[in-house]
């Protein structure tokens, strides 16, 4: 069977990472490609309106991953 290839992944019993958004490292949150993202940041851009500054803050280091997935 081939392996499946999860673009979103949810951490909750791996070892700490550290959020490409805020930066901190955090044991739980979630994993989209190869970048990690902690709950708290996830909670924040979810109820974040695009009129919001922090908004483009956010798309900028989501854009990350992005880059790094191309490079």
């Amino acid at each position: 069977m081939e392996d499946i290839v999860k673009p979103v992944e949810i951490l909750k019993e791996e070892g700490p990472e550290t959020c490409i958004i805020c930066g901190k490292t955090k044991a739980q949150g979630i994993k989209i490609v190869s970048e990690f993202i902690c709950e708290e940041c996830e909670a924040e851009m979810v109820h974040t309106d695009v009129k919001d500054e922090k908004y483009d803050f956010f798309i900028h280091q989501m854009k990350q991953i992005w880059v790094q997935l191309n490079a």
